[in-house]
């Protein structure tokens, strides 16, 4: 991991394409600002991980149906 120290109004760029900037800090927060391309999907980590663990969740629930169970699913 990359740990750098910024100041407000400072930057940090990633590659060509995305720019980090510092906006404001507040006692222990900070704000932040991103510019990215918008194609570039940009999630909180606690987000990220709540859509994990729920795409997870999905995906045992998928490999737990049986081709018949969808096509008596379907012809209800």
């Amino acid at each position: 991991m990359l740990v750098l120290t910024r100041k407000q109004g400072q930057s940090i760029r990633i590659g060509d394409d995305i720019l980090i900037k510092i906006i404001e800090i507040e006692g222990s927060q900070v704000k932040i600002g991103i510019e990215a391309p918008k194609g570039v999907i940009i999630f909180r980590e606690e987000l990220y991980e709540k859509l994990r663990e729920s795409n997870i969740e999905a995906l045992k629930t998928s490999k737990e149906l049986k081709p018949e169970d969808i096509i008596k699913g379907a012809s209800k």
